[in-house]
């Protein structure tokens, strides 16, 4: 739809975030190997992009979910529907680590899992890990938690009138929220799933409500909005403490509230531009790209150190670039086909 290209534009820029905080560390490395000179950026807090993620993913389970409303079979609808989209590739991705620890362990840089953090990883439960970590096998799997968690939590309210759905889930995530703050902290799962940042669910939620209600922006307020997340984005780079749960959510959380509030308030008059649709395309691949970019990071760091471990810069470019390469390509060749396989047999 085409009022939502800013939104696949954010969910594009948001992974390419993810990927350049991961690949500066392995950078680095190598320059520091070779005696090269490399100075990690630290513009803006990279791994923000995860909270863009997730105000995205409150505004278009809203957004997206209008036919559902009402329905008796709403809640099956879209847990299928979801598990559709997350599983496959998520799975593939977990899969694919356990077998490079296996083949490569001294590339990974993770102890190795035992079976109850393997079992929980693909049940995207919260578990400890054998490095004392809460987090799956496949570490970028903490945020697919968060994001089963909010699924199940939204999938139960459809049952709800239409009007109670985004309360009740809101009033689900502030009390977990608030009971980790107040008698904290709480034992596994709900330690983990009562950090602040699952109230960034509610934050899209309500901007979708928003949207809905013909909430709009245009030309200059538009623009003026996306620029304060992006300031909001550069000051919390800087300012001491930005890191911790609380002030990540004021801070990373507002300002991706505000570019989600941004992308998504157009009025979808207009023709996008090339560049927009090409941008939007990479959004389409956004999962993907989240995904696979530590593969392609890493296979990259192990033939640069190899062949020219002092060009630290040139692998950085040639690591995100590999990466946007791959995601494309994963996303049409088998995260797409996989998605539409699996959402026929479930809904079958």
């Amino acid at each position: 739809m085409s009022q939502l290209y800013g939104i696949q534009v954010l969910r594009a820029f948001a992974a390419f975030m993810v990927a350049v905080h991961h690949v500066q560390p392995d950078a680095l490395a190598l320059a520091q190997r070779s005696g090269a000179s490399f100075t990690p950026s630290h513009l803006v807090p990279w791994m923000a992009g995860v909270d863009i993620f997730f105000v995205v993913s409150g505004f278009i389970m809203v957004h997206a979910s209008g036919e559902l409303f009402g329905r008796k079979d709403a809640p099956r609808l879209f847990l299928t529907r979801r598990l559709a989209r997350i599983v496959p590739l998520y799975w593939a991705a977990t899969t694919l680590f356990l077998l490079a620890g296996l083949l490569l362990p001294g590339a990974l840089n993770s102890a190795a899992p035992d079976l109850g953090q393997i079992l929980a990883s693909y049940l995207f439960w919260p578990a400890v890990s054998s490095a004392g970590l809460v987090q799956p096998v496949y570490s970028l799997g903490w945020t697919l938690n968060y994001e089963m968690l909010f699924y199940v939590l939204f999938g139960a309210a459809l049952l709800l009138p239409r009007a109670a759905v985004v309360l009740v889930v809101t009033l689900a995530l502030a009390v977990l929220v608030a009971t980790e703050a107040l008698s904290g902290p709480l034992p596994l799962p709900f330690g983990f799933w009562g950090q602040p940042i699952v109230l960034e669910f509610a934050a899209g939620m309500g901007l979708a409500l928003l949207r809905r209600q013909g909430f709009r922006l245009t030309g200059g307020p538009r623009w003026l909005v996306a620029a304060l997340g992006v300031a909001i984005l550069l000051l919390a780079a800087w300012l001491p403490g930005a890191d911790t749960p609380w002030m990540s959510f004021l801070l990373r959380g507002s300002a991706a509230m505000l570019l989600v509030a941004a992308a998504s308030s157009g009025s979808g008059n207009s023709a996008p531009s090339a560049l927009v649709r090409g941008l939007a395309g990479l959004g389409d691949a956004s999962y993907a790209l989240y995904l696979v970019h530590p593969f392609a990071i890493r296979a990259l760091r192990e033939i640069f150190a190899r062949v020219a471990p002092g060009w630290p810069g040139l692998y950085v470019l040639t690591a995100l670039s590999a990466s946007v390469i791959a995601s494309v390509l994963i996303y049409r060749w088998f995260e797409r086909p996989a998605t539409r396989w699996l959402r026929k047999r479930l809904e079958a």
